[in-house]
């Protein structure tokens, strides 16, 4: 009997301890790929303020709220399974989706920056909506299809750095990545949007510091708000053009991303003090350059069809 229960506890200090490493795993992996998403968190986190631009500021929180919904739900119940299912049956896809990806945050990078350096922009569909209810669904729907797209780059990118491990693994670290993703940015996406309004309370105070702090954040939000579009933009261009010259590597073709390397080493090499940190510039503005290039070239195509179809009408 005391040699059963013996075994008994020896077994249960087992499944302990395997569980244990499981975890460990579990959390290692999230890090790592959480980590390597965060080029796109950062677009994400400056792109979702501008959904709630002209409406009513009782229901910005509540339409953040949906939209953070609609995040998850495009995560855990879209596109956590079509990751594993691409994991387990056709792994070479993913790079090339990660590239196309990439393509896509260069395009909608280079597209602003074409319409900052010229002054054109389409009309914004808030412009001509006067039902409130309407206008609120259509700008949740219209953030959750483009957070959906974002999330598949987060999701693909996180499976990327996740090859030798178990099917529940992944799929926990998937998850787990998915999720504190979305709270992390729709939290500072809360707090971002209700900036001005914290401002104006503290303003309405008293207290002299309190209403100094609140014209302080009161006049800060327009500045945010343009700072976050620039990160926002150029988070697209460096993580997008840094996926395709990843791919590139991936298939053979590594002239391009050879030489970005080299020039970012011996830049490293030059500045001792800081080599890693200049390293990684240099292989961001590399990988920003490549993303302009293939953007540039994206957008240029795309807007000329229109010009054509237009010719020849």
């Amino acid at each position: 009997m005391a040699g059963g229960l013996v075994a008994l506890l020896d077994d249960v200090a087992a499944i302990a301890k395997l569980a244990a490493a499981s975890l460990d795993d579990v959390a290692g992996a999230s890090a790592r790929a959480g980590a390597k998403a965060a080029g796109v968190v950062i677009d994400d986190t400056a792109v979702t303020p501008r959904y709630v631009v002209g409406l009513a500021p009782q229901r910005e929180l509540p339409i953040i709220g949906k939209i953070a919904l609609g995040s998850l739900r495009n995560k855990l119940l879209f596109l956590l399974p079509a990751a594993l299912l691409l994991s387990a049956f056709a792994p070479w896809a993913i790079t090339p989706i990660l590239m196309l990806g990439g393509a896509y945050l260069c395009f909608e990078a280079s597209e602003k920056i074409v319409e900052a350096l010229t002054g054109g922009h389409a009309v914004e569909e808030t412009e001509t909506v006067t039902d409130p209810r309407v206008l609120e669904d259509r700008q949740v729907s219209g953030a959750i299809r483009t957070d959906l797209i974002l999330s598949a780059e987060i999701m693909a990118i996180a499976l990327s750095e996740l090859p030798d491990l178990s099917i529940w693994t992944r799929a926990i670290a998937l998850a787990l990545v998915g999720i504190a993703i979305t709270v992390g940015v729709y939290g500072v996406v809360a707090a971002i949007v209700k900036m001005d309004d914290i401002g104006l309370h503290l303003a309405q105070r008293d207290n002299g510091t309190a209403q100094a702090i609140g014209r302080g954040l009161v006049k800060a939000m327009p500045v945010l708000l343009r700072i976050l579009a620039i990160v926002g933009t150029a988070a697209m261009v460096w993580v997008g053009g840094g996926i395709i010259v990843h791919g590139m590597e991936e298939f053979g073709l590594t002239t391009v991303p050879h030489l970005i390397h080299d020039i970012a080493h011996h830049a490293g090499e030059a500045v001792p003090f800081a080599a890693g940190a200049v390293n990684w510039i240099v292989n961001a503005i590399g990988g920003a350059i490549v993303g302009l290039i293939v953007g540039g070239v994206v957008v240029g195509v795309l807007h000329l069809i229109p010009s054509r179809k237009g010719a020849a009408h």
